[in-house]
């Protein structure tokens, strides 16, 4: 098949900084049995074209707006010739440029929404629900494509509440990545780990008020932040305020390579977000063998109670009990990781594209 998936960035030249893990092994699998060209929205200042994993990558060059977008997605997609399927990540501006290009091109479409399409949260300015503006992108999209899709069954519910019945496919892992034999010591000091950026719907507040409520029970505890700072170093000064800054180290953005050595010394993983699509750090942690407690979104609420420990979103008092309860008993954590693990290596990254493939061929052909 020549297949178009068309992305807003995550394609970095180096295949490495600045990248969508989820995406890159996607591509890099497809691409070993397909022709797969990545047309990608907003990253390079530039139009350009290269190599990576084995598939060609078209940057457009930031085109503004939708229309700038599609018209210049249609004429690069006429540059490659023919194409089988085009599949658009994200709602916007990916799935309505790339559905808008593929009813053009007379080409079957897949949308997968994994962000925050369906949800609204005003108080921090984020979800596509907000505004008029985003709700009628995210419609338009989910109209316009031959199928929608979802990595979770929470997102499932989400998008079945507004009328949209889309498939459920997991974006898996490259399990070489995080698959670990090391042993991990028991703790005191227990380290906790979150890999995600910095930014308010992730919630850090909540983590940190979690872990001023596990030290005040006694609990030695360290929490390790992975992922880029937004916030100008705000957390930092509140765990300082917290009495606990010491107990509170932030990585940075880490390179794909660097994280197994992260989720090797992690007692627990944990979630805060108030929303996950999915949550890919959740699979990592699930495959590197690290029980997972977190807020009642994504991955976590779908794991839940089996394969992971929920709370509800917002809650320090209920996350850090839960984690507290966790870190007090060894066996459960240990079926807990069994079985998120499990799960996630049987939906590693080669089912992933395994799957997509029967879709794509069944897309194609409507």
């Amino acid at each position: 098949m020549r297949i178009a998936l068309v992305a807003t960035g995550g394609f970095d030249r180096s295949g490495r900084e600045r990248v969508i893990p989820a995406l890159l092994w996607l591509v890099e699998r497809l691409a070993h049995r397909h022709d797969v060209h990545v047309f990608v929205l907003r990253y390079y200042d530039e139009p350009c074209t290269y190599s990576l994993l084995g598939a060609t990558i078209h940057d457009l060059g930031r085109p503004r707006g939708p229309i700038r977008q599609a018209r210049a997605l249609i004429h690069a997609m006429r540059g490659v010739g023919s194409l089988d399927v085009v599949h658009g990540y994200w709602a916007t501006p990916a799935g309505v440029a790339a559905t808008c290009a593929a009813r053009r091109l007379g080409v079957a479409s897949v949308v997968t929404l994994d962000s925050g399409e369906l949800v609204s949260l005003p108080e921090f300015g984020y979800g596509l629900q907000r505004t008029w503006r985003g709700r009628t992108s995210v419609r338009l999209a989910c109209r316009l494509a031959t199928i929608v899709t979802v990595c979770s069954e929470s997102m499932r519910t989400r998008a079945r509440a507004r009328g949209i019945d889309p498939r459920v496919i997991p974006f898996g892992v490259d399990r070489r990545w995080f698959e670990s034999v090391v042993p991990r010591a028991e703790g005191p000091p227990w380290r906790l780990l979150q890999v995600a950026s910095l930014n308010r719907v992730k919630d850090h507040t909540t983590l940190l008020q979690a872990v001023s409520c596990l030290r005040a029970r006694g609990r030695d505890v360290r929490l390790d932040l992975v992922g880029e700072d937004t916030l100008g170093g705000e957390l930092q000064r509140i765990a300082s305020g917290l009495g606990f800054g010491e107990a509170v180290t932030c990585h940075g953005f880490q390179p794909t390579d660097r994280l197994r050595a992260c989720y090797e010394r992690a007692h627990l993983y944990v979630q805060s977000s108030r929303h996950e699509a999915a949550g890919v750090a959740v699979l990592e942690a699930a495959v590197a063998g690290v029980p997972i407690v977190g807020t009642r979104v994504g991955y976590v609420a779908d794991f839940a109670p089996a394969r992971a420990v929920s709370v509800p979103a917002g809650d320090p008092d209920a996350l850090g009990g839960a984690i507290d309860a966790l870190l007090g008993d060894p066996s459960r954590r240990g079926r807990l990781a069994e079985a998120a693990g499990r799960w996630a290596i049987e939906h590693d990254a080669d089912w992933t594209a395994a799957e997509l493939e029967r879709l794509y061929e069944r897309t194609r052909f409507r």
